[in-house]
């Protein structure tokens, strides 16, 4: 009998995405195939402790099936059973391969990404690099600038500079984007700490609470337009998925229509035009490998009202995988069940890591 892959699948983290991310690690493990893959649950907390295997369930429990739940305490390796600490207690010889379903800080932004590098661990999705830029939405957007990628207007300030001149602050966001405007922290996803502002008041609330949850704000224009979704796989040759289009249960894709009513609509493939379609395809694509990305990505783009304009919004290295996230559901109308598409990114994370394995690391004169 051929030796499973020990798959250890990482989720919680000191992050605002914590709970989002209970939800796909979730999602994963009830999905992933039982007769390739052995699974151990690791949960980080809210407060950075590490949580191996019988001692990780319990975050998760609630949102498995019984018998899925059942199965995973049954078969679980003993070596990675025996306790919590405040640094992963696995070895290299321990796991053939780390799935970090982690979104948001220490997780999605290069950190954890580092740590496994260090520790030669194959993982699942972007390295070190492209996690950290893509997490940035700043340092995102002057990168596609610079790729010549076609996107919105923005500012964006330091938590410092907020606390200092708040005034000098108000008036820049007024002088160049206006209202109304969407107020973000530079480094969170899933729509957490966003506020869409329509006057200065609310400005200034949503600057406080954007700067709650980072030390860099930024600051979009409104774009009357489509929410459009594109679903990139792969490493060096990334494939893109139909699009998928968004119809928002709230005034915008806030936190609660992701993943709370589940009342938004999605719409896959987009209705669009066929030339918009192979557009964002190509700009998904583009986008991916200007960030220098592997595994996976969702890319979002705007489409103008007005006139079909495509705009990127932005990339997001480790999407969600909930039962109303918009990755999985991409591919699946492209062709790939979910079960699939976390074969194809184990296989995407051990192909890197042994190319890389490859290089030299020492020079030779």
């Amino acid at each position: 009998m051929e030796k499973k892959v020990r798959v250890a699948v990482l989720f919680g983290g000191r992050s605002g995405e914590h709970e989002v991310s209970l939800n796909s690690a979730a999602s994963v493990i009830q999905a992933i195939d039982r007769n390739q893959y052995e699974v151990i649950p690791v949960w980080i907390s809210h407060e950075g402790q590490w949580h191996f295997g019988e001692k990780a369930i319990p975050a998760i429990a609630g949102l498995l099936e019984k018998e899925v739940c059942e199965q995973l305490q049954t078969h679980l390796p003993a070596l990675v059973s025996k306790g919590s600490g405040t640094l992963p207690a696995f070895a290299p010889h321990e796991v053939d391969v780390v799935f970090p379903v982690l979104h948001g800080t220490y997780g999605e932004d290069g950190t954890i990404q580092g740590m496994l590098e260090m520790a030669q661990i194959p993982y699942v999705g972007a390295g070190v690099l492209a996690s950290a830029v893509g997490m940035d939405k700043v340092l995102a957007k002057k990168v596609f600038e610079q790729e010549g990628l076609p996107q919105g207007k923005y500012v964006y300030f330091l938590k410092s500079e907020l606390k200092k001149d708040i005034q000098r602050v108000i008036e820049k966001v007024e002088q160049e984007l206006g209202y109304p405007c969407f107020v973000k922290p530079a480094n969170l996803g899933s729509s957490v700490g966003i506020s869409k502002a329509k006057d200065r008041e609310a400005l200034v609330e949503a600057l406080q609470l954007a700067a709650q949850y980072d030390r860099k704000v930024i600051v979009e224009e409104y774009i009357p337009a489509h929410e459009v979704e594109v679903a990139v796989l792969g490493n060096d040759e990334p494939q893109a998925s139909m699009p998928g289009e968004i119809v928002s249960s709230n005034e915008f894709y806030d936190y609660k229509a992701k993943y709370i009513d589940g009342k938004s609509v999605m719409r896959i493939p987009a209705e669009l035009p066929e030339e918009t379609t192979g557009k964002v395809r190509q700009l998904a694509i583009q986008a991916y490998k200007a960030i220098d990305c592997s595994g996976l990505a969702r890319v979002d783009f705007f489409i103008r009202k007005d006139n079909g304009r495509v705009l990127i919004n932005e990339i997001n290295t480790m999407p969600g995988f909930t039962p109303y996230s918009m990755y999985p559901k991409l591919w699946e109308h492209s062709g790939v069940s979910y079960p699939e598409l976390i074969s194809k990114l184990i296989e995407l994370a051990l192909q890197r890591y042994e190319e890389k394995s490859n290089l030299k690391t020492v020079f030779d004169l």
